[in-house]
């Protein structure tokens, strides 16, 4: 590449540059500016060590380096971090080749599923091949230019493996576009050859001046809100399913206000869990096949279905048979046209903000007014639930341990404004979907788009990196807690306080309950010895671990709650440390809350010579009679 001649130059390595020209990426929204990459994690070894390690002593900085157990926490970090930002800011992600690298895989396709931005900067093979076959990098039989890093092809945004240093020029501009472009958004992957790391170039200065990223709300288009108006109008039955497209639009009042002025009920999906943050009696709760029964028949009945910032995945729809309706119709407001086309829908493509209120003018101007029938049935469907919950969730039975529910119902009275609590996976989210109130000013950060398994405390450091004042809690079961229970290290070294509510039940309990419903066995759900007469895993003791001593071990302050009020006084003292705390409660293991009664399509075996299983499987079919396959 040439310059003009009078153009001023820096000669940097391609790391040193890197490092230079992400300190100085900002974004603007809504007049609000701040740095877009604010901080890095990583973890060095062949391929970094000698690069971007070094550029981030020397030139780093206003880019803060953070130190996790594993590479796959250290993108959940940033996720959990992009996200209490709303996806105005993010973190950027280095590891070494091979391993360190694909350790990022399971990060990077949560980051791209649940529509955040983060950054991976994973190191590569030898661009230049002068040293042969490499150290923990793959032989491939047909490619010399194929690497472990290709895999971030499937799992990203957008890729690209540099192999000359000029070619950043380019590359993390595009890289920047898409990360502060709400409908392209995701993992970006940049792959950095180790030699290409250390190679120096002569940049022009001016690539390294302070550039804001604008993060722009695009309009509704005036003639699709004339045709969704038309259909609001004659809707008997409408309904909205708030996504998280209303958390990052900031759309929480007027997704309230067009519910209450035109009498629509709201559900929200797992990620737009609290997009009613003031209590509603249009209020029905979470959607879908994990969400409330009443939603479930609310959204059975529904002749209008307003989306909002949703991409309608399987346990939202109901593997596409939650609508029953014979004349249902749908209208979809996302920044993404892919969602917004799904389901036949009438598209809005815009920001969710911006759509709402152009709904709520021209609706109040075309005299839209709610169907007091439909109000009644859905108070009446929500009282149903209200009593539900406190009858039946909310107590403890004599002679059993705690329920997971009763401890939704408990943080729900101790969580303060500006608390924020962190979930992922198992049957956690089912519950606070069902469950958990955001009343108050309190905050949910529920990742069940990927509903990956070792989320939660890496994300929950994010969280608090990002800025949170007040309580960050986590809720989460044993079986979640093994996958990244050293990230506990993370969080003292960082200083970052954060309070566990361990669920403990001795299991996956959500997959020992949906094994059971399908095929009428479980097989490798409980943690349990192997039995020595019979050779099985299941057959086995439970195995006793002491969760409070391993996180003792890390310098957490612990309790352990077997009581209501032994919850509720190790909340309150929780509040008082300033250290990162855990408070241990055995629960009920086979105790769960009412289902949706939205079916949801799981294919069982459609070949058995167990009569059980048969008898399973034919009659979960049964729920197939109900799919659409377009509407």
């Amino acid at each position: 590449m040439h310059f003009y001649p009078s153009e001023q130059k820096e000669r940097l390595t391609l790391s040193q540059a890197i490092v230079k020209y992400l300190q100085a990426q900002y974004s603007e929204y809504d007049g609000v500016e701040q740095r877009f990459i604010q901080g890095i994690w990583g973890i060095f070894g062949h391929g970094n060590v000698s690069g971007i390690s070094q550029a981030l002593v020397e030139y780093g900085k206003d880019l803060p380096y953070h130190k996790p157990c594993n590479e796959q926490s250290m993108v959940h970090a940033s996720t959990g971090f992009a996200r209490a930002k709303r996806r105005k800011a993010t973190m950027a992600c280095t590891t070494s080749i091979g391993p360190g690298a694909t350790n990022m895989l399971t990060g990077a396709a949560t980051a791209t599923i649940c529509r955040i931005p983060v950054l991976l900067l994973p190191s590569d093979y030898y661009a230049s091949r002068y040293s042969g076959t490499v150290l923990q990098d793959i032989d491939h039989l047909s490619s010399e230019d194929m690497s472990v890093t290709d895999t971030f092809r499937v799992v990203s945004r957008f890729f690209d493996r540099i192999t000359r240093p000029e070619q950043i020029l380019t590359s993390l501009p595009e890289a920047m576009r898409i990360m502060t472009n709400p409908a392209d958004t995701g993992a970006v992957t940049i792959a950095l050859p180790q030699d290409i790391q250390g190679y120096a170039y002569e940049y022009p200065t001016h690539f390294f001046e302070k550039r804001v990223w604008r993060i722009e709300r695009s309009f509704p288009n005036t003639i699709r809100i004339q045709e969704a108006i038309k259909l609001l109008k004659e809707a008997k039955k409408p309904y909205i399913i708030a996504g998280g497209g209303i958390h990052y639009s900031e759309a929480w009042n007027e997704l309230a206000a067009v519910s209450e002025r035109f009498g629509i009920p709201v559900g929200e999906t797992h990620a737009g869990r609290g997009a009613i943050r003031h209590g509603s009696e249009l209020h029905i709760g979470g959607t879908g096949h994990l969400g409330t029964p009443g939603a479930g028949r609310i959204a059975e009945e529904a002749d209008l279905v307003i989306c909002v910032g949703t991409r309608l995945h399987d346990f939202v729809t109901g593997s596409n048979s939650a609508f029953q309706n014979p004349d249902v119709k749908f209208i979809s407001i996302n920044v993404s046209a892919r969602d917004a086309y799904k389901l036949g829908a009438l598209p809005i493509t815009a920001d969710a903000k911006l759509a709402l209120s152009a709904l709520l003018e021209y609706g109040t101007t075309a005299g839209v007014q709610p169907q007091n029938d439909w109000v009644n049935k859905v108070r009446l469907e929500k009282i149903s639930w209200d009593n539900i919950k406190l009858t039946e969730v909310y107590t403890q039975h004599a002679g059993e341990k705690m329920s997971q529910g009763h401890l939704i119902g408990i943080l729900n009275d101790e969580m303060d404004e500006g608390d924020v609590l962190v979930a992922a996976a198992g049957t956690i989210p089912a519950d606070l979907t069902k469950l958990f109130e955001v009343n108050g000013g309190k905050e949910l950060h529920l990742e069940f788009g990927n509903s990956c398994m070792g989320y939660d405390i890496p994300a929950a450091i994010g969280v608090r990196l990002a800025g949170a004042e007040k309580e960050v809690y986590i809720l989460m079961g044993d079986g979640n807690y093994q996958m990244h229970p050293m990230e506990l290290v993370t969080a003292m070294q960082e200083r970052t306080k954060i309070t566990i509510l361990l669920n403990v039940n001795y299991g996956y309990q959500s997959i020992h309950g949906h094994q059971k419903a399908l095929v009428g066995h479980s097989l490798g759900n409980e943690f349990k010895i192997r039995d020595l007469r019979s050779g099985l895993l299941d057959e086995g003791l439970f195995i006793e671990i002491d969760y409070a001593k391993n996180a003792e071990s890390v310098g957490l302050t612990t309790w352990v709650a077997n009581t209501e009020e032994e919850v509720r006084n190790a909340l309150q003292e929780a509040k008082l440390k300033e250290n990162s705390c855990m408070i241990v409660v055995p629960t009920e293991r086979y105790r769960s809350l009412p289902g949706s009664e939205v079916w949801w399509e799981v294919v069982g075996a459609e070949v058995t010579n167990d009569p059980k299983t048969k008898a399973l499987v034919e009659a979960r079919e049964e729920g197939r009679i109900k799919q659409r396959l377009y509407y």
